[in-house]
C-alpha cells in the first residue's frame, strides 16, 4: 500500500513524538539544575547533554586552569590530571588500528587494562541483555536500555540498532563511530562529559551538586565544596598557584580530579559499580590531617561492622537494594552520601551542612538556620533506616554542640596569637618576615602557611594556630560526624586541639614576658644615657649616673695626679 504524502507526514511526527516520548527521563536530577540550565523537565537526552557539556566546559563556570594560570606551567603529569587542558596523543605510535586490533596489541603491551576491561560491564552487553530479573544485576539491562536511548538522542546509535561493545576506541576516540584510530591524531583522556554522552543521568546527578549547594550567605562559593567544582577549587588556590615545587603542589590535584574525570571512584579499566561502593573505594582522598574521613568511619562501629562482616553482602546490588537484598547490615560511604529523601543518586552535597571546616566564617552561625535545619531533618531520614528518630536528633544535636565546643577553644587561641601578630611581636615579624611569594600578600595564619615558608613566616605560634583550626578542629567534627569517640575526645579532637591551646598561651606568656623585660631593659639605658651627660639631674642615682660619677672621678683623679707630679719636678730643679 502507498501512504499519500500527508499521511507519510502525519506518521513520521507520531512517530518523532513517540520516540520523544520513549527518550528516558531523569527524574533524579533536581529541577535546580534544569533551571540552571534553562531546560524544561522533559527536554530530551540530547538537550540536556549538550547543555551539560557547554556550562562544564566553560572555563567561567570552572573549567581549566583558572584565573591564576599565569603563576603556574602544568608538568607532565597535568595531562592526567586535567585532560580537556593538556593531553596530547603519543608521539611515538604510528599505528593506525582497528578496533580488534586495540585488545590484541594491549594484551601484550599492557594486559592489566585489558584483562579489566574483559571484566567489564563494557566488553559484555550481550551478557548484560540476557540478565533475568532474579540476577542483583538485573538492573544494569534497564540501564543499558538507557544509554542506548540516550545515544539515538544524540544521533550516535540508529534507531533500531543496539551499542556492540564499549571498546578502546569508543572512550579514546567516539562512541560508536569509528572502527579505526590513528594513535597521534584521534586519541583522547577521556573526561567526566564523555562518560557522560552514555551515563548522562550519572553525569547530570553529579553536576547537578553545583546547583543544590548553595550558601545562605555565601560562606563557601557556589556549588562547592563538592566533587563537580573540585578541580576549581583545587586551581584557585594561591598556593598551589604560586609553588615552584610542582610535583608537590600537585599532590593536591591527584585527589581533586572528580571535575575532570570519573575514574578515581570508578577505576578504569573495569569501572566496577561494586567496587565504589566499597568505603575503601573513598579512603585514597577523603583520609589525613585535615579530612581523615576514613580514619574516623573505619575506628566506629559502623566501619568495623563492614569490616568484620562485609565479605558476606552482595555489593552487586544497587544501594537502593544494599540493606533489602545485598545483606547490608551497617552504612557505608556511599550509602550515607549518595542517600537524599530515600533516594540514591550521583550528588552528595544535598545534606551539606558544616563541610568538614568548621572554622570557616559563618558556618557556626548558619547551623540553626532554616537551611540547616532543613538539611538536618534530610540527616535524620537518612539514619532512621537504622535508628529511631529521637536517637538520630540527640546524636546530630550531640554532634553540632560537641563542634562548638572545639570551635570555641580554637577561637580563643587564634585571638590571642592574632593580637601579637596585629601588635607586631610574633618571632621576627619585624626583622626576618619575608612576603609569601605572588599572587599571596602578607597574611596572618593563612593556608598558604601549611605549604610555604621562609625565614620567619609563619612565626611557630602562627603555624600552631593554623594547624589547630585547619587540622585538628575537622579532625573533632569528623569523628563526631562519624561516630569515633576515640576521634573527637582523647587520639584525635579535643585533646591535640588542648595540646596545641597549651602551646599557644605558653608562647604568648614568653613572647610577652620578653617584650615586657626589652622595654624594662630599654628605659634603664635611656637613664643611663641621660644621667651621663646631666650632672644637675634632681633624680636618684642609677646605674647610668653611677657609671658617669665614677667615670668623673676617675678623670678628676688623674689630673690631680698629673698637677702633683709637675710640682714635684719643679721642686727639683
Amino acid at each position: 500500500m502507498v501512504l499519500k504524502p500527508w499521511l507519510r507526514r502525519v506518521m513520521l511526527a507520531s512517530g518523532v513524538l513517540f520516540a520523544a516520548s520513549s527518550w528516558a527521563n531523569f527524574p533524579s536530577v533536581p529541577k535546580e539544575t534544569y533551571k540552571a540550565l534553562k531546560l524544561e523537565q522533559s527536554a530530551s537526552p540530547k538537550e540536556l547533554h549538550s547543555a551539560l557539556v557547554k556550562r562544564y566546559k566553560d572555563p567561567a563556570q570552572g573549567a581549566g586552569r583558572g584565573t591564576l594560570a599565569k603563576y603556574w606551567e602544568p608538568i607532565p603529569m597535568s595531562m592526567y590530571f586535567d585532560p580537556a587542558s593538556y593531553y596530547k596523543p603519543p608521539t611515538s605510535m604510528k599505528e593506525v588500528a582497528a578496533r580488534e586490533e586495540c585488545v590484541k596489541c594491549h594484551t601484550d603491551e599492557s594486559p592489566v587494562w585489558v584483562s579489566a576491561w574483559k571484566r567489564s560491564s563494557h566488553a559484555n552487553l550481550d551478557k548484560i541483555r540476557n540478565l533475568k530479573p532474579e540476577d542483583p544485576t538485573y538492573y544494569k539491562k534497564g540501564k543499558l536500555e538507557d544509554v542506548e536511548k540516550n545515544l539515538r538522542s544524540m544521533g550516535k546509535l540508529g534507531a533500531n540498532d543496539k551499542l556492540k561493545e564499549v571498546g578502546c576506541i569508543d572512550c579514546h576516540v567516539d562512541i560508536n563511530k569509528k572502527d579505526k584510530a590513528d594513535h597521534m591524531k584521534d586519541l583522547r583522556m577521556p573526561t567526566a562529559d564523555v562518560c557522560g554522552t552514555c551515563h548522562l543521568q550519572e553525569f547530570a546527578e553529579r553536576e547537578s551538586e553545583r546547583d543544590t549547594l548553595i550558601w545562605p550567605n555565601k560562606q563557601w562559593p557556589q556549588g562547592r565544596p563538592s566533587h563537580a567544582l573540585d578541580w576549581k577549587a583545587n586551581v584557585e588556590v594561591a598556593v598551589f598557584a604560586s609553588m615552584p615545587q610542582r610535583e608537590i603542589a600537585e599532590g593536591c590535584s591527584m585527589c581533586h580530579t572528580n571535575q575532570n574525570k570519573c575514574d578515581s571512584c570508578h577505576t578504569r579499566h573495569e569501572f566496577s559499580a561494586a567496587e565504589s561502593r566499597h568505603p575503601e573505594a573513598c579512603a585514597t582522598c577523603h583520609s589525613g590531617v585535615d579530612h581523615n574521613n576514613w580514619e574516623a568511619y573505619s575506628m566506629s562501629k559502623h566501619g568495623k561492622t563492614v569490616a568484620i562482616m562485609g565479605d558476606k553482602w552482595n555489593w552487586n546490588v544497587p544501594l537502593k537494594d544494599a540493606y533489602t537484598k545485598g545483606g547490608q547490615a551497617a552504612p557505608t560511604c556511599a550509602g550515607c552520601h549518595f542517600e537524599y529523601e530515600g533516594k540514591y543518586i550521583h550528588n552528595v552535597v544535598r545534606k551539606i551542612r558544616w563541610a568538614n571546616y568548621p572554622a570557616v566564617p559563618g558556618i557556626a552561625e548558619n547551623i540553626t538556620s532554616e537551611w540547616s535545619e532543613a538539611r538536618l531533618d534530610s540527616w535524620v531520614k537518612t539514619c532512621t533506616s537504622c535508628h529511631s528518630e529521637r536517637f538520630a536528633r540527640s546524636y546530630l544535636e550531640f554532634m553540632d554542640k560537641g563542634t562548638l565546643h572545639g570551635l570555641a577553644k580554637y577561637k580563643e587561641a587564634h585571638a590571642v596569637a592574632e593580637k601579637l601578630y596585629k601588635e607586631g611581636l610574633l618571632t621576627g615579624q619585624k626583622t626576618n618576615r619575608p612576603t609569601p611569594l605572588p599572587p599571596d600578600k602578607e597574611m596572618f595564619a593563612g593556608f598558604t602557611q601549611l605549604y610555604w615558608s621562609k625565614d620567619n613566616n609563619p612565626a611557630a605560634i602562627e603555624l600552631k594556630v593554623l594547624e589547630m583550626g585547619e587540622n585538628n578542629l575537622p579532625k573533632l567534627h569528623v569523628g563526631l560526624a562519624h561516630v569515633n569517640p576515640g576521634g573527637w575526645t582523647y587520639t584525635e579532637g579535643w585533646g591535640p586541639m588542648n595540646r596545641d591551646y597549651v602551646e599557644v598561651m605558653d608562647e604568648n606568656t614568653k613572647i610577652r614576658e620578653m617584650a615586657a623585660l626589652q622595654a624594662k631593659v630599654a628605659k634603664l639605658d635611656a637613664k643611663r644615657k641621660a644621667s651621663l651627660f646631666d650632672l644637675d639631674s634632681s633624680e636618684k642615682i642609677s646605674l647610668g649616673g653611677l657609671g658617669g660619677g665614677m667615670l668623673l672621678a676617675g678623670t678628676l683623679a688623674l689630673a690631680g695626679w698629673r698637677r702633683r707630679e709637675k710640682n714635684e719636678s719643679v721642686r727639683k730643679d
